[in-house]
């Protein structure tokens, strides 16, 4: 029993207000952890269970002979603060790199590399000389995409009907190429929607770009770990947990929420009854519905609705260095973003390439040796030195439900923290956070959702909690 059972009361008659609450939290992922952490930080007693072994959600690594491989390259941006205020509350700041300003290597077969880089103007003036210098678009398509941008700024990104629209209808309506398409906002746009622009919610694009580039010069610098990501996310948060007082079980499958007669909620599932004043659920949107307690959503089925998006994730290990960047992305290409992963999966000669594909619909089933194929043909039309290299190891992870899908119109399914049950509250990173599928969306669902279940608990009395 972990010192935040110990801390509940046992069974007996209502209790006075100078007992903290109790408040489950379902789901160890980033939305979970931030949660458990704000509510206990307020002297609430916390339960937090996790139907893996582990903690950390989507984000984590795993071992594959002597190598630490991370299920997919997660990297965040400066304006992720959210996020990155996480890391620090995990004391895990110093294992991220962060970009002291963007600079991102951009490949094409058969041409020199080129960078966008940004300068020290203000926003969004930071990547006009970059633009103007981008050898791989016409001087036409690099005026218009300098044109589109400025008008991307006016998008109302919580207008429904914008969000109803597609980003590559709008695109094309602002006569972006499809060279401009390709080299400029595909490569921005698909691995922070994991979808491709004709399949994406203009809203989404339009609030990612807006964020990371057109409100201040330095939100878009990317960050990403050095570490393998359970090194991250999975310890850390454990003993911050631990130290907070929150009572972790992992491998515990809660299947299911009720609320009890005499008030709060019985969560079965758990091998004993387990009753808490307040409910934080905070599992994937396909695992939500049949959690969900009757009434706390007019349509149950609306998160499920919102769909998934795969991303495949390729790690090759050559025999040599082959890529000179910590990271870099392709256009044209097969492949796109790709990362040296050398350092933090333990490789200790030659160099581990880790490529993320999103919105790897064509992908997700596809055969490892027609991946491999794919990417080794593709890297040696990308970076001179693989030409000559051997691929000693590959391995590929498939995340099937990487993300929901920010098609058009998924504004709508995505439901706010609070439900209409009071204190059974909704977070991920698929709630409306504004953000699409990202880590900052996760940890800013776990704030928001914490806040409701707290307040919660200040509006009603609370039964005694059992402790399992």
């Amino acid at each position: 029993m972990g010192e935040g059972a110990r801390r509940r009361r046992q069974p007996g008659p209502e209790h006075d207000v100078s007992t903290p609450p109790h408040i489950a939290v379902v789901g160890g992922g980033l939305a979970g952890i931030t949660a458990a952490l704000d509510c206990a930080a307020t002297g609430a007693a916390v339960t937090l269970a996790e139907v893996r072994p582990r903690l950390g959600g989507a984000a984590y690594s795993y071992t594959r002979g002597d190598l630490r491989l991370d299920n997919g390259q997660h990297v965040f941006l400066r304006c992720c603060n959210a996020y990155r205020a996480l890391l620090g509350r995990l004391g895990r700041e110093d294992d991220v790199v962060l970009q002291p300003r963007l600079d991102l290597p951009i490949l094409a077969p058969g041409r020199r590399p080129v960078r966008l880089r940004r300068s020290g103007l203000p926003a969004p003036l930071q990547l006009a000389g970059a633009l103007a210098r981008y050898g791989l678009l016409s001087r036409a398509d690099r005026l218009g995409v300098v044109r589109a941008m400025l008008a991307l700024r006016a998008v109302d990104t919580d207008d429904r009907r914008v969000d109803a629209r597609s980003f590559g209808d709008w695109l094309r309506e602002h006569r972006q190429s499809p060279e401009a398409i390709e080299r400029v906002w595909r490569l921005i746009a698909t691995p922070t929607l994991n979808l491709e622009p004709d399949d994406a919610s203009l809203a989404q694009a339009a609030y990612v770009f807006q964020r990371a580039l057109l409100q201040d010069a330095g939100a878009g610098d990317i960050g990403w770990s050095r570490v393998p990501l359970s090194d991250l996310h999975d310890g850390p948060a454990r003993r911050a947990l631990a130290a907070a007082g929150v009572d972790v079980r992992l491998r515990a499958r809660v299947d299911g929420v009720a609320r009890a007669g005499e008030g709060g909620f019985a969560l079965s599932g758990l091998g004993a009854p387990l009753r808490a004043d307040a409910v934080v659920l905070a599992v994937p949107p396909e695992r939500a519905g049949p959690l969900l307690v009757e009434g706390a959503l007019p349509d149950p089925g609306a998160p499920a609705r919102l769909g998934r998006s795969p991303i495949v994730n390729l790690h090759l290990v050559y025999d040599r260095r082959v890529l000179d960047e910590p990271m870099a992305v392709a256009v044209d290409a097969p492949v796109s973003w790709m990362f040296d992963r050398t350092d933090g999966s333990g490789l200790e000669r030659g160099q581990l390439v880790s490529l993320s594909l999103s919105a790897a619909d064509d992908l997700a089933d596809t055969p490892a040796e027609q991946l491999r194929d794919r990417a080794v043909g593709a890297l040696r039309d990308l970076l001179p030195a693989a030409a000559g290299a051997q691929v000693q190891a590959f391995h590929v992870t498939r995340e099937h439900a990487a993300t929901f899908r920010v098609a058009p119109g998924a504004r709508a399914l995505r439901p706010p923290a609070r439900t209409a049950v009071d204190g059974f509250v909704l977070a991920g990173g698929w709630t409306d956070t504004g953000w699409p599928a990202t880590m900052e969306s996760a940890v800013l669902s776990g704030h928001a959702a914490a806040a409701e279940a707290i307040a919660a608990t200040h509006r009603t009395s609370r039964p005694a909690a059992v402790a399992a």
